[in-house]
């Protein structure tokens, strides 16, 4: 097994695999980790199970980000759990199995008398107390017209596009449009546009920066409980609650 923690400041990793799993937890902001496939959300307080030989980047939004990385082998017989990546909350049990392994840093070994069965007991209980996966994902676009279709959506959120609005603007039908969604994303058009705005969302509210009613018109929303509501149905927290998790205090002094 292997750990290691780090401030990750400005700096982006690059498209890359592991022979391990790796368990990827994040403190100061939002880490974006994308694959070909698709883009995932990882916010504070939750993790990312990456399975071995997964392709994927990060890219950190803050320079303030901080990672703590989890190395571990998988075998065949394992869990399917293991194999599937997602992004999961952390628990206080969990959060203190974290703050125990703060000073470790590199290769754990079997001789390793006082950290290995500690290690071994993080992985058993990840799958135990991680359930369901928090759909903090959005697909990537491969169809060269949705390339461009989905920048634009990024470009500027504060402005409420409809689908018509969208489909004239890159001159395809509405109905043209409907079925590329659903054929190259698996996704509707609406559903899509609906995330992209609660995901941009989260970073602005953990950024701190704003009042919730600026953020809501910021992605687009002209009616804070409209923005609330959906927030809550996505997220799982009302956006004025969801940044009153607690960290793990020594991060600090990082």
């Amino acid at each position: 097994m292997y750990c290691y923690h780090n401030p990750m400041g400005e700096v982006s990793i690059e498209s890359h695999s592991h022979q391990k799993a790796q368990f990827l937890y994040t403190e100061g902001g939002l880490v974006y980790v994308k694959n070909e496939l698709e883009e995932f959300y990882l916010p504070a307080r939750h993790f990312m199970w990456i399975p071995p030989g997964v392709e994927h980047a990060i890219f950190p939004s803050s320079p303030k980000v901080v990672m703590r990385n989890l190395y571990f082998p998988v075998q065949k017989n394992d869990k399917a759990f293991y194999f599937q990546p997602g992004i999961y909350p952390v628990n206080d049990m969990l959060l203190q199995l974290l703050l125990f392994t703060e000073s470790w840093n590199g290769d754990i070994l079997p001789q390793d008398q006082e950290k290995f069965p500690i290690a071994v007991a993080f992985k058993v209980l990840l799958p135990q107390i991680s359930n369901t996966p928090v759909l903090l994902n959005l697909p990537v676009a491969r169809d060269e017209r949705l390339k461009r279709v989905t920048h634009l959506l990024r470009k500027d959120l504060s402005k409420n596009r409809s689908i018509a609005e969208i489909a004239q603007q890159f001159s395809i039908s509405e109905r043209t449009l409907h079925r590329l969604f659903k054929k190259d994303m698996n996704i509707s058009f609406i559903r899509y546009y609906t995330l992209l705005r609660i995901f941009t969302a989260i970073e602005y509210i953990i950024e701190g920066k704003y009042t919730i009613a600026e953020i809501a018109l910021m992605v687009g929303y002209a009616s804070l409980p409209s923005f609330s509501n959906t927030f809550t149905k996505i997220v799982g927290k009302r956006p004025t609650e969801y940044y009153k998790s607690n960290y793990i205090s020594s991060l600090s002094k990082v």
